[in-house]
Protein backbone atom coordinates (compact mmCIF):
# COMPACT_ATOMS: atom_id res chain seq x y z
CA UNK A 1 0.00 0.00 0.00
CA UNK A 2 1.24 3.81 -0.88
CA UNK A 3 0.43 4.55 2.89
CA UNK A 4 3.20 2.64 4.10
CA UNK A 5 5.80 2.41 1.45
CA UNK A 6 7.94 5.24 3.46
CA UNK A 7 7.64 3.77 6.78
CA UNK A 8 10.54 1.93 8.62
CA UNK A 9 10.41 -2.11 8.01
CA UNK A 10 8.79 -4.49 10.42
CA UNK A 11 12.37 -5.63 11.46
CA UNK A 12 13.33 -1.58 11.87
CA UNK A 13 12.78 0.01 15.11
CA UNK A 14 14.66 3.40 16.77
CA UNK A 15 13.55 1.58 20.18
CA UNK A 16 15.94 -0.99 21.60
CA UNK A 17 13.80 -0.90 24.66
CA UNK A 18 10.96 1.38 25.14
CA UNK A 19 9.91 -0.53 28.62
CA UNK A 20 13.02 1.67 29.76
CA UNK A 21 11.08 4.69 29.27
CA UNK A 22 8.21 4.08 31.83
CA UNK A 23 8.97 5.83 34.75
CA UNK A 24 8.42 2.58 37.16
CA UNK A 25 11.00 0.99 34.69
CA UNK A 26 14.23 0.18 37.85
CA UNK A 27 17.56 1.09 36.31
CA UNK A 28 20.49 -1.00 37.59
CA UNK A 29 22.02 2.08 39.13
CA UNK A 30 19.97 4.93 40.47
CA UNK A 31 22.22 7.83 39.88
CA UNK A 32 22.01 11.21 42.18
CA UNK A 33 19.60 9.47 44.75
CA UNK A 34 22.62 7.36 46.26
CA UNK A 35 22.75 9.41 49.95
CA UNK A 36 18.74 9.00 50.01
CA UNK A 37 18.93 5.10 49.35
CA UNK A 38 21.43 5.12 52.04
CA UNK A 39 18.89 6.83 54.61
CA UNK A 40 15.77 4.72 53.62
CA UNK A 41 18.17 1.47 54.19
CA UNK A 42 19.62 2.41 57.24
CA UNK A 43 15.99 2.21 58.55
CA UNK A 44 15.67 -1.08 57.56
CA UNK A 45 18.71 -2.73 57.95
CA UNK A 46 17.82 -3.15 61.80
CA UNK A 47 15.15 -5.96 60.48
CA UNK A 48 18.30 -7.80 59.20
CA UNK A 49 19.70 -7.70 62.73
CA UNK A 50 16.59 -9.33 64.14
CA UNK A 51 15.08 -5.86 65.28
CA UNK A 52 12.65 -3.93 65.14
CA UNK A 53 13.16 -1.01 61.96
CA UNK A 54 12.29 2.70 61.88
CA UNK A 55 9.58 4.40 60.09
CA UNK A 56 9.92 7.41 57.55
CA UNK A 57 8.21 10.14 55.94
CA UNK A 58 9.86 10.68 52.21
CA UNK A 59 8.46 13.17 50.43
CA UNK A 60 9.19 15.52 47.39
CA UNK A 61 7.96 16.93 44.61
CA UNK A 62 6.57 14.63 41.79
CA UNK A 63 8.66 12.87 39.56
CA UNK A 64 12.10 13.18 41.13
CA UNK A 65 12.69 9.73 42.31
CA UNK A 66 11.06 9.23 45.21
CA UNK A 67 9.10 5.60 44.08
CA UNK A 68 12.01 4.22 41.94
CA UNK A 69 14.49 5.12 45.07
CA UNK A 70 11.99 2.95 47.37
CA UNK A 71 11.26 0.02 44.57
CA UNK A 72 15.27 -0.39 43.99
CA UNK A 73 15.56 -0.65 47.62
CA UNK A 74 12.69 -3.38 48.10
CA UNK A 75 14.61 -5.13 44.83
CA UNK A 76 17.20 -5.39 46.66
CA UNK A 77 15.90 -7.09 49.31
CA UNK A 78 14.27 -9.52 47.63
CA UNK A 79 16.94 -10.59 46.28
CA UNK A 80 18.74 -10.59 49.69
CA UNK A 81 16.85 -12.50 51.89
CA UNK A 82 13.39 -14.35 52.47
CA UNK A 83 12.89 -13.61 56.08
CA UNK A 84 11.70 -9.58 54.75
CA UNK A 85 8.76 -9.34 53.28
CA UNK A 86 8.24 -6.07 51.15
CA UNK A 87 4.80 -4.35 50.29
CA UNK A 88 4.29 -1.83 48.36
CA UNK A 89 1.34 -0.27 47.53
CA UNK A 90 0.22 2.18 45.52
CA UNK A 91 -2.64 4.66 47.48
CA UNK A 92 -3.72 6.44 44.45
CA UNK A 93 -5.13 3.38 43.07
CA UNK A 94 -5.60 1.38 46.55
CA UNK A 95 -7.55 4.19 48.69
CA UNK A 96 -9.11 2.37 51.58
CA UNK A 97 -8.19 0.11 54.19
CA UNK A 98 -10.52 -2.16 52.64
CA UNK A 99 -8.50 -1.84 49.49
CA UNK A 100 -5.11 -1.56 51.26
CA UNK A 101 -5.47 -5.38 52.33
CA UNK A 102 -7.27 -6.80 49.75
CA UNK A 103 -3.95 -5.78 47.79
CA UNK A 104 -1.75 -7.08 50.76
CA UNK A 105 -3.09 -10.00 50.63
CA UNK A 106 -2.76 -10.22 46.70
CA UNK A 107 1.27 -9.67 46.95
CA UNK A 108 1.15 -12.13 49.84
CA UNK A 109 -0.58 -15.04 48.17
CA UNK A 110 -3.52 -14.87 50.30
CA UNK A 111 -6.22 -16.80 48.78
CA UNK A 112 -9.67 -16.86 49.68
CA UNK A 113 -10.08 -13.83 50.79
CA UNK A 114 -14.07 -13.43 48.52
CA UNK A 115 -16.44 -11.87 51.19
CA UNK A 116 -14.18 -10.79 53.58
CA UNK A 117 -14.47 -8.03 56.00
CA UNK A 118 -11.69 -5.71 56.75
CA UNK A 119 -10.50 -7.15 59.47
CA UNK A 120 -10.79 -10.40 58.72
CA UNK A 121 -8.63 -9.53 56.09
CA UNK A 122 -5.53 -8.00 58.28
CA UNK A 123 -6.36 -11.03 60.71
CA UNK A 124 -4.68 -12.93 58.05
CA UNK A 125 -2.17 -10.62 57.33
CA UNK A 126 -0.44 -10.19 60.38
CA UNK A 127 -0.43 -14.37 60.87
CA UNK A 128 1.81 -14.29 57.54
CA UNK A 129 3.93 -11.25 58.73
CA UNK A 130 4.74 -11.95 62.05
CA UNK A 131 6.53 -14.85 61.51
CA UNK A 132 8.99 -12.91 59.60
CA UNK A 133 9.41 -9.45 58.94
CA UNK A 134 7.74 -6.77 56.70
CA UNK A 135 8.91 -3.49 55.63
CA UNK A 136 5.54 -1.30 53.83
CA UNK A 137 5.87 1.19 51.21
CA UNK A 138 2.66 3.71 51.38
CA UNK A 139 2.78 5.73 47.79
CA UNK A 140 1.00 8.83 47.56
CA UNK A 141 -0.28 8.41 50.98
CA UNK A 142 -1.90 11.78 51.10
CA UNK A 143 -4.57 10.10 48.75
CA UNK A 144 -5.72 7.42 51.50
CA UNK A 145 -9.82 8.56 52.56
CA UNK A 146 -9.01 6.40 56.34
CA UNK A 147 -5.46 5.68 57.97
CA UNK A 148 -6.79 2.42 59.89
CA UNK A 149 -4.64 0.15 58.19
CA UNK A 150 -1.94 2.51 59.13
CA UNK A 151 -3.21 1.97 62.75
CA UNK A 152 -2.99 -1.55 62.39
CA UNK A 153 0.48 -2.15 60.59
CA UNK A 154 2.07 -0.12 63.64
CA UNK A 155 -0.02 -1.77 66.81
CA UNK A 156 0.03 -5.32 65.16
CA UNK A 157 2.78 -5.91 63.25
CA UNK A 158 5.60 -6.87 65.14
CA UNK A 159 9.23 -6.45 63.28
CA UNK A 160 8.82 -3.87 60.17
CA UNK A 161 9.90 -0.58 58.14
CA UNK A 162 7.12 1.84 57.82
CA UNK A 163 7.91 3.96 54.65
CA UNK A 164 5.22 6.88 53.81
CA UNK A 165 5.81 8.51 50.39
CA UNK A 166 3.89 11.64 49.95
CA UNK A 167 4.35 15.08 47.59
CA UNK A 168 4.04 17.07 50.88
CA UNK A 169 6.40 17.70 53.53
CA UNK A 170 3.74 18.67 55.88
CA UNK A 171 1.74 15.46 55.64
CA UNK A 172 2.43 14.43 59.21
CA UNK A 173 -0.23 17.44 60.06
CA UNK A 174 -3.14 15.39 58.57
CA UNK A 175 -2.28 11.94 61.28
CA UNK A 176 -3.93 11.94 64.35
CA UNK A 177 -2.62 11.68 67.56
CA UNK A 178 -3.13 7.76 68.02
CA UNK A 179 -1.32 7.33 64.45
CA UNK A 180 1.84 9.38 65.07
CA UNK A 181 2.83 8.64 68.51
CA UNK A 182 3.05 5.27 67.15
CA UNK A 183 4.54 6.01 63.56
CA UNK A 184 7.51 8.61 64.95
CA UNK A 185 8.77 8.78 61.76
CA UNK A 186 12.20 10.36 60.48
CA UNK A 187 12.20 12.89 57.75
CA UNK A 188 13.88 12.60 54.49
CA UNK A 189 13.43 15.17 51.69
CA UNK A 190 13.88 14.33 47.81
CA UNK A 191 14.82 17.52 46.24
CA UNK A 192 14.76 18.25 42.57
CA UNK A 193 17.42 17.15 40.30
CA UNK A 194 19.17 20.30 38.90
CA UNK A 195 20.31 20.48 34.66
CA UNK A 196 23.28 18.68 34.81
CA UNK A 197 21.52 15.82 37.32
CA UNK A 198 18.44 15.57 34.72
CA UNK A 199 20.72 15.43 31.98
CA UNK A 200 22.57 12.19 33.26
CA UNK A 201 19.33 10.56 34.45
CA UNK A 202 17.80 10.80 30.77
CA UNK A 203 20.86 10.02 28.94
CA UNK A 204 20.66 6.83 31.05
CA UNK A 205 17.45 6.00 29.96
CA UNK A 206 18.35 6.50 26.38
CA UNK A 207 20.85 4.82 26.24
CA UNK A 208 18.71 1.77 27.97
CA UNK A 209 16.00 2.69 25.08
CA UNK A 210 17.32 3.80 22.17
CA UNK A 211 19.23 1.81 19.56
CA UNK A 212 23.01 3.64 19.83
CA UNK A 213 23.34 6.42 17.84
CA UNK A 214 19.52 7.46 16.79
CA UNK A 215 19.23 10.52 19.48
CA UNK A 216 20.92 13.40 18.05
CA UNK A 217 22.35 15.54 20.53
CA UNK A 218 20.44 18.39 19.78
CA UNK A 219 16.98 16.48 20.26
CA UNK A 220 18.29 15.40 23.69
CA UNK A 221 19.57 18.57 24.52
CA UNK A 222 15.80 19.99 24.21
CA UNK A 223 14.53 17.84 25.86
CA UNK A 224 16.73 17.65 28.98
CA UNK A 225 16.38 21.82 28.77
CA UNK A 226 12.45 21.49 29.07
CA UNK A 227 12.52 18.74 31.57
CA UNK A 228 14.80 21.02 34.46
CA UNK A 229 12.52 23.74 33.61
CA UNK A 230 9.16 21.58 34.50
CA UNK A 231 11.63 19.76 37.38
CA UNK A 232 9.43 16.20 36.57
CA UNK A 233 11.55 13.24 35.00
CA UNK A 234 8.12 11.57 34.29
CA UNK A 235 8.38 14.51 31.79
CA UNK A 236 11.19 14.13 30.26
CA UNK A 237 10.85 10.34 29.68
CA UNK A 238 7.58 11.24 28.13
CA UNK A 239 9.19 13.37 25.92
CA UNK A 240 11.63 11.26 24.94
CA UNK A 241 9.08 8.03 23.73
CA UNK A 242 7.52 10.63 21.82
CA UNK A 243 10.19 11.80 20.21
CA UNK A 244 11.15 8.65 19.11
CA UNK A 245 7.37 7.60 17.86
CA UNK A 246 7.40 10.52 15.78
CA UNK A 247 10.76 9.89 14.27
CA UNK A 248 9.27 6.50 13.40
CA UNK A 249 6.15 7.75 11.80
CA UNK A 250 7.98 10.18 9.59
CA UNK A 251 10.85 7.42 8.73
CA UNK A 252 13.77 9.09 9.95
CA UNK A 253 16.32 6.78 11.13
CA UNK A 254 17.43 9.23 13.68
CA UNK A 255 15.30 11.02 16.00
CA UNK A 256 16.41 15.21 15.47
CA UNK A 257 15.59 18.82 16.66
CA UNK A 258 12.37 18.78 15.46
CA UNK A 259 10.94 15.51 16.26
CA UNK A 260 12.14 16.60 19.71
CA UNK A 261 10.43 19.82 19.39
CA UNK A 262 7.22 18.24 17.99
CA UNK A 263 6.70 15.99 21.04
CA UNK A 264 7.70 19.27 23.32
CA UNK A 265 4.45 21.09 21.92
CA UNK A 266 2.55 17.94 22.08
CA UNK A 267 2.81 18.27 25.85
CA UNK A 268 0.83 21.17 26.11
CA UNK A 269 -2.30 19.13 24.28
CA UNK A 270 -1.96 15.88 26.19
CA UNK A 271 -5.14 15.76 28.45
CA UNK A 272 -4.92 12.64 30.78
CA UNK A 273 -6.87 13.33 33.57
CA UNK A 274 -10.40 15.03 33.48
CA UNK A 275 -12.16 16.87 36.36
CA UNK A 276 -13.97 13.28 37.33
CA UNK A 277 -10.92 11.48 38.00
CA UNK A 278 -10.25 13.65 40.81
CA UNK A 279 -10.74 12.98 44.24
CA UNK A 280 -14.29 14.03 45.98
CA UNK A 281 -12.80 16.66 47.88
CA UNK A 282 -10.85 17.78 44.66
CA UNK A 283 -13.53 18.14 42.87
CA UNK A 284 -15.34 20.50 45.44
CA UNK A 285 -12.59 22.73 46.15
CA UNK A 286 -12.84 22.80 41.90
CA UNK A 287 -16.58 23.30 42.14
CA UNK A 288 -16.50 26.21 44.27
CA UNK A 289 -13.60 27.73 43.16
CA UNK A 290 -15.62 27.79 39.45
CA UNK A 291 -18.40 29.42 41.26
CA UNK A 292 -16.04 31.90 43.21
CA UNK A 293 -13.12 32.75 40.74
CA UNK A 294 -11.10 35.64 41.71
CA UNK A 295 -11.67 36.14 45.45
CA UNK A 296 -9.20 35.26 48.05
CA UNK A 297 -7.97 32.13 48.78
CA UNK A 298 -9.02 32.62 52.66
CA UNK A 299 -12.52 34.16 51.55
CA UNK A 300 -12.77 30.42 49.41
CA UNK A 301 -11.63 28.53 52.94
CA UNK A 302 -14.55 30.14 54.71
CA UNK A 303 -16.67 28.91 51.74
CA UNK A 304 -15.90 25.81 51.74
CA UNK A 305 -16.35 25.64 55.39
CA UNK A 306 -19.66 26.79 55.63
CA UNK A 307 -20.55 24.08 52.88
CA UNK A 308 -19.40 21.32 55.31
CA UNK A 309 -15.99 20.96 54.19
CA UNK A 310 -13.69 18.97 56.74
CA UNK A 311 -10.02 20.19 55.60
CA UNK A 312 -7.61 22.03 57.46
CA UNK A 313 -6.63 25.28 55.80
CA UNK A 314 -3.44 23.66 55.28
CA UNK A 315 -4.95 20.83 53.44
CA UNK A 316 -6.85 22.91 51.72
CA UNK A 317 -4.18 24.68 50.24
CA UNK A 318 -2.46 21.69 49.36
CA UNK A 319 -5.50 20.89 47.30
CA UNK A 320 -5.44 24.33 46.13
CA UNK A 321 -1.46 23.78 44.86
CA UNK A 322 -2.39 20.28 43.47
CA UNK A 323 -5.31 21.62 40.86
CA UNK A 324 -2.77 24.69 39.80
CA UNK A 325 -0.31 22.56 38.80
CA UNK A 326 -2.43 20.51 37.23
CA UNK A 327 -3.84 23.72 35.17
CA UNK A 328 -7.23 23.33 36.49
CA UNK A 329 -6.68 26.96 38.10
CA UNK A 330 -4.72 29.25 38.51
CA UNK A 331 -3.29 31.51 41.73
CA UNK A 332 -2.75 35.62 40.97
CA UNK A 333 0.05 36.43 44.18
CA UNK A 334 -0.13 40.07 45.25
CA UNK A 335 2.00 41.81 47.59
CA UNK A 336 1.24 44.18 50.30
CA UNK A 337 -1.68 46.26 50.38
CA UNK A 338 -4.04 46.86 53.71
CA UNK A 339 -4.15 43.05 54.55
CA UNK A 340 -0.90 41.92 53.36
CA UNK A 341 -0.13 39.03 51.05
CA UNK A 342 -2.87 37.59 49.48
CA UNK A 343 -3.70 34.95 47.15
CA UNK A 344 -6.12 34.96 44.04
CA UNK A 345 -7.80 32.28 42.78
CA UNK A 346 -9.10 31.77 39.62
CA UNK A 347 -10.70 29.08 37.48
CA UNK A 348 -9.60 27.39 33.92
CA UNK A 349 -12.47 26.64 31.68
CA UNK A 350 -10.03 24.47 30.08
CA UNK A 351 -9.72 20.28 31.50
CA UNK A 352 -6.02 19.51 33.13
CA UNK A 353 -3.43 19.20 31.16
CA UNK A 354 -0.46 16.27 31.73
CA UNK A 355 1.69 16.82 34.72
CA UNK A 356 1.60 13.37 36.03
CA UNK A 357 1.03 9.95 33.98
Amino acid sequence: MALFKDMLKDDESLFKNELALDYSFIPKLIPFREQQQREIASCINPLFQKRNGKNLLIHGMPGIGKTVACRHIFQEIEEETDEIVTVFINCWQKNTSFKIFLDMCEQLGIKFTQNKKTDELFNMIKQVLNKKAAVFAFDEIDKVEDFDFLYSVLEEIYRKTVLLISNYGDFLDELDGRVKSRLVPGVLEFKPYNLEETRGILKQRMEYAFVPGVFSDDALNLIVNKTAELRDIRMGLSMMREAGIIAENKSSRKILLEHARESINKLDNFTIKKSSDLTEDERKVLELVRENSGRKIGDVFKLYQEKGGNLVYKSFQRKIKKLELNNFISLERKDGGAEGNTTIVNAKDAEKKLSEF
